[in-house]
């Protein structure tokens, strides 16, 4: 191997430190397998820990009634049956376990009188799931995972990026990336990879997500040869802050409406009604987004262009013990005291249901040696994911990548690494200090953003989806010209450089895909195609690299078991 780099060797590799690469971590560790985690960010700034509400798991600790079954049926029917059965069915069977475990590494859930977690209310859940502490949640799992984690013995690498995957003719080899603080390139030669790097959210300019989500597993695993699935399917989550700007998107948790906050207009009027009269603020995430979207444009939106959430009602000291964080948040950035006023919210990008199409038992992805976990992977949430279902995602499904991926390397002799692919990756990251700095990382991502909202968001059309893909195309174009100019040394434009290139191929894949569904569901509205049509009920899109370019096909979703379908039936018998 050549010398010329900093190189570390470990027989699981673990890309991303949130609550799913931990996760994973973890159980690759305990099958005794060597694991290094690799974090763009610093360890404990996940974005798990701006998960508030709560983790669904049926441990029926509120609702004697809740089982694994009504779990199952929620998330399909959440999902519009789009989801995989299997993943639905895994998730469902082993999110209560997976809690459980948990607090038996130390986690404080808040409990009922009887001493048990306490569960509450969240929107499209049939009874009281989300095991919660406080609006903490996430918090809490990421304090947990990474004491468990560092306990063990995991070998962290902080404030890194990767920037490609190397392979060894099929096979993942390793990963090539590179130190934030100093530029420095670095190797990583790994037997399997698990990718755990989130969603794409700031490829849109209003986003509860953070900095480091720009689609980065995605990309890297797409530009490897695996598979995408639904990626036209991005949340919006309803309620983020609209206002004051500075912090525009910032989550507003969905516990404000599970603990009994109402949503009403520039009217007065609670206008839930007019959308879902019988869950009203506690319908799916894809409705209430849309309803206060439309409320909005028809003139009746709040002076910021968003809707007024209400839990003044409740007593003062219930909404501080319920809902800390919230409070404190809406005081010290927005000067509301939430126990006397409305809040003002909108919607925001939030979570992304498509991503890597993965294996079911083993999240491995279709690229042998490859895994993937969270909310990086696809099919579980189909075409709309539940609140709570994404922190009990993570926990089960980051067991079972890193599970397998250990099982995997057991199996793998050592990957040959390619000097090639190496100096390949290295040209691609010091190409743009050559070049005159003229058009900016910057100007290219505020562009992007600007093209999302407007041509691929809450609400797409056939003519913005095709008007949207000219404009990536130009906004690649540029980026070929981009400079950035300065050192390695602490330069955010070209960190910037680097993550742009994962977001551009996620933005076309998701238009693509949005371009390509003709009809709504979930998540996806086309204002073109407004109803739900049976035969894209049945199929997936898939998004796969053929040469440099980026190839759509539809696959059939995975045949449910008879007794599956009894199931759902019976719920639709019910009338509910």
């Amino acid at each position: 191997m050549n010398g010329k780099y900093e190189t570390h060797e470990h027989d699981v590799l673990v890309i991303g430190a949130g609550g799913a690469g931990l996760r994973a971590a973890i159980e690759a560790l305990a099958q005794g397998a060597s694991v290094g985690v690799v974090s763009k960010s610093l360890l404990g700034k996940a974005h798990t820990v701006m998960a508030e509400g709560g983790i669904a798991a049926a441990m029926a600790n509120v609702d004697a009634a809740d089982d694994w079954r009504t779990h199952f049926r929620d998330t399909m029917r959440g999902g519009k049956l789009l989801n995989h059965w299997r993943m639905a069915q895994i998730h469902a069977h082993e999110a209560g376990d997976r809690v459980r475990e948990l607090e038996q590494w130390g986690a404080l859930f808040d409990r009922t009188e009887d001493g048990r977690i306490l569960q509450r209310a969240f929107g499209g859940h049939s009874f009281k799931r989300l095991c919660h502490v406080g609006d903490r949640t996430g918090l809490e799992m990421i304090r947990t995972l990474q004491d468990r984690g560092v306990q063990m013995g995991i070998d962290v690498y902080m404030e890194c990026t990767v920037t490609r995957l190397l392979t060894d003719g099929d096979r993942v080899a390793g990963a090539f990336a590179y130190w934030r603080e100093n530029g420095r390139f670095v190797v990583f030669k790994a037997k399997s990879i698990v990718l755990a790097t989130g969603g794409i959210g700031k490829a849109y300019p209003v986003t509860s997500n953070s900095w480091e989500y720009t689609g980065d597993g995605m990309a890297l695993a797409y530009a490897t040869g695996a598979e995408l699935m639904d990626m036209e399917f991005v949340q919006f989550h309803p309620t983020g802050m609209v206002w004051p700007p500075g912090v525009q998107g910032l989550l507003v948790t969905e516990a404000v409406r599970g603990e009994g906050g109402l949503l009403r207009n520039k009217l007065g009027e609670r206008f839930m009604q007019r959308y879902d009269p019988q869950r009203m603020e506690l319908s799916t995430r894809d409705v209430v987004a849309r309803a206060i979207y439309t409320e909005v444009r028809e003139g009746r939106g709040s002076e910021h262009g968003g809707a007024f959430l209400d839990i003044s009602h409740k007593p003062a000291e219930y909404v501080k013990r319920k809902l800390p964080s919230m409070y404190h948040q809406f005081l010290e950035l927005a000067d509301v005291d939430i126990t006397r006023s409305a809040m003002e919210v909108g919607p925001t990008c939030h979570y992304m249901m498509g991503g890597l199409r993965v294996d079911p038992e083993t999240a491995a992805c279709t690229v042998p040696g490859l895994f993937a976990a969270g909310e990086v992977a696809a099919g579980l949430h189909g075409a709309n994911r539940l609140g709570g279902n994404s922190l009990s995602d993570l926990l089960v499904f980051g067991r079972r990548a890193g599970f397998a991926a250990a099982e995997y390397a057991k199996k793998q002799s050592w990957p040959a690494l390619d000097p090639a692919e190496i100096a390949q990756g290295e040209g691609e990251m010091l190409c743009v200090f050559e070049r005159q700095a003229g058009d900016t990382p910057y100007a290219v991502h505020a562009d992007l953003q600007q093209l999302m909202q407007n041509l691929v968001g809450i609400f797409r059309t056939e003519e913005d989806l095709k008007s949207a893909l000219t404009g990536i195309e130009r906004l690649k174009d540029r980026m070929g010209r981009v400079g950035v100019p300065g050192t390695r040394m602490f330069n955010p434009g070209w960190h910037l450089y680097a993550d742009m290139k994962s977001m551009l191929a996620i933005a076309e894949a998701v238009t693509r895909s949005a371009l390509a569904r003709k009809e709504s569901r979930g998540a996806h509205s086309r204002l073109d195609y407004p109803k739900t049509d049976a035969t894209w009920g049945e199929q997936n899109n898939i998004i796969r690299r053929h040469g440099s370019e980026m190839v759509l096909e539809q696959s059939p979703v995975p045949k449910m078991p008879a007794e599956l379908q009894t199931l759902l039936a019976e719920e639709k018998g019910a009338g509910a």
